[in-house]
C-alpha cells in the first residue's frame, strides 16, 4: 500500500520543546500577584468598560484593563476593587471571578513570574480620572463599549477576558 504522507516518527525520536529553567538566565526569579478586572457600566442598554492607557517598557502608550499588586493582607477581590478605583476613578463591586492570566517577563535585574486575577465588576459610583493612581502609571482612562473594547486592548489575553465578560453579560458563545 502506498502512503501519501510519511508516517510520524516514533515517539522517542520526536523533537521536544526545550525546558526553560529560570535559573539558567542567571537572574533571580520573583513571583508577583496582581488583581484587576472588567468594570462595567450600563448606559442606554449598552455595557461600557473602563480601560486605561499606560506606557509599556518601550515607552509606547497601550490600552489595557486596570490592575495592580495586592497590598498587605488584602484578597484578590479587594485588590481588584482598589486598583480599579485608583486607576479609573470608578468604585465598583465584584460580581464574579473571570479568569487568571499567568506570564513571565524579564527586567534588568530579575525574571518575574506574574499571575493576574481578573474579576467582573459593576460600576457603582465615581468619575473617570487617573489623578488617584498613586503610581502614576495610568495616563488616560475611557469608557469603551464592550463590543468595541477588544480591538482597543493591546494584549490578546485581556481580549480573551473581555470575551468571557461578554459571554456572561449577553449569553454569547465564548
Amino acid at each position: 500500500m502506498s502512503r501519501r504522507f510519511p508516517a510520524p516518527p516514533p515517539q522517542e525520536s520526536r523533537r521536544r520543546r526545550p525546558v526553560v529553567h529560570p535559573r539558567r538566565f542567571g537572574l533571580p526569579v520573583v513571583n508577583e500577584t496582581s488583581a484587576g478586572g472588567v468594570i462595567v457600566s450600563v448606559h442606554k442598554g449598552h455595557a461600557y468598560v473602563a480601560v486605561i492607557a499606560r506606557r509599556n517598557r518601550g515607552g509606547r502608550l497601550e490600552w489595557c484593563l486596570p490592575k495592580g499588586h495586592l497590598e498587605g493582607e488584602e484578597t484578590a477581590q479587594q485588590a481588584a476593587v482598589r486598583e480599579v478605583s485608583e486607576e479609573t476613578g470608578i468604585f465598583g463591586r465584584v460580581l464574579m471571578y473571570l479568569a487568571s492570566i499567568d506570564y513571565w517577563f524579564s527586567g534588568t535585574d530579575r525574571r518575574v513570574h506574574k499571575v493576574v486575577h481578573h474579576f467582573l465588576l459593576e460600576a457603582l459610583s465615581g468619575e473617570l480620572t487617573v489623578d488617584n493612581d498613586p503610581d502614576h502609571e495610568a495616563e488616560k482612562v475611557e469608557w469603551v463599549r464592550i463590543d468595541k473594547v477588544a480591538s482597543r486592548l493591546a494584549y490578546p489575553n485581556e481580549r480573551r477576558i473581555i470575551g468571557m465578560a461578554r459571554a456572561l453579560l449577553y449569553g454569547e458563545e465564548r
